[in-house]
């Protein structure tokens, strides 16, 4: 391992080659050389941009603001990642440092510049995250996904690497057969990660959508939901009912759900959009391009 880590001073392209990674002595190694080499330096948030592999789609705005605040009292400790681009810099890892330096009014973060490769970007925001903060179920999912297709490896080879089980591995990719509009309800943290992978076991896109929002509406358990499945869901005469009354609007409300990834329901002259707290409400706003000073 010694001598992998020697390596980490020319790059990474052997970082998947190790079972069991560890992202903390990855980057410890990256700093270390840093330091000894003098190349930390100061660069502009503005010159930055984020990980365009970056597997956490959402942030968690409480988090950030604790961040913020101690990086307002303290500064940043530990310096990001970057990779020089056409136009100034792609960061690597330390996203979470960067939003929260930019919301404590910072002009410059100290930074390493490495020269990464895309595979390498895609692996080590894999790992930080994986490692440092729990990413959602779909995230998580979609990581996976992408590191095997880009590096081609079986789910069983990133099971070792990444020191979690292969049926893990295997549960999770599953999730991705849900219907994007379902794995947005997971993403936002709608339903639980426990509902989606009852879900996850039905073939029937509709059924899928028609249970999702039953979830929902109805506040049903993880339990209720194994029971409903096990016994072959059928739609009922009520849910049946409501799709023949708003017949005309169904395709308007298909692509809003698509659209927004939330259940919408279109009828009496109304257009009811849900949301689960005040974050999925402004991800829906900011779709809809409104802004509300």
């Amino acid at each position: 391992m010694q001598e992998k880590r020697r390596a980490l001073g020319k790059g990474l392209e052997q970082l998947f080659d190790e079972e069991n990674l560890d992202f903390n002595s990855i980057e410890e190694s990256i700093i270390q050389e840093a330091k000894t080499n003098d190349s930390i330096v100061n660069l502009k948030l503005e010159e930055l941009r984020p990980n365009p592999y970056q597997p956490r789609k959402v942030f968690d705005e409480n988090a950030l603001n604790e961040l913020s605040n101690s990086i307002k009292e303290h500064g940043v400790f530990q310096p990001i990642i970057v990779k020089k681009s056409i136009k100034g810099y792609e960061i690597v890892a330390g996203e979470r440092r960067f939003r929260a330096s930019k919301m404590a009014g910072l002009e410059t973060i100290p930074a390493i510049v490495k020269d990464f490769s895309d595979n390498d970007m895609m692996q080590i925001a894999l790992l930080e995250n994986l490692q440092r903060e729990n990413l959602s179920a779909i995230e998580e999912a979609r990581a996976y996904r992408d590191i095997i297709n880009s590096m081609g490896i079986t789910q069983e080879a990133l099971a070792k690497i990444i020191g979690k089980s292969r049926s893990h591995v295997t549960n999770m990719l599953g999730l991705l057969k849900l219907p994007s509009s379902v794995q947005d309800m997971v993403l936002y943290n709608k339903i639980s990660m426990a509902h989606a992978r009852v879900l996850s076991k039905l073939s029937d896109k509709k059924q899928i959508e028609e249970l999702s929002e039953k979830i929902l509406e109805e506040n049903i358990s993880v339990h209720e939901l194994e029971d409903i499945v096990s016994s072959g869901y059928k739609k009922t005469n009520s849910v049946s009912k409501k799709h023949t009354n708003n017949n005309e609007y169904k395709y308007i409300e298909d692509y809003l759900k698509e659209k927004f990834g939330t259940g919408v329901k279109v009828s009496n002259n109304k257009v009811t959009i849900k949301f689960a707290n005040v974050q999925d409400l402004n991800r829906i706003l900011e779709i809809m391009d409104i802004v509300i000073d």
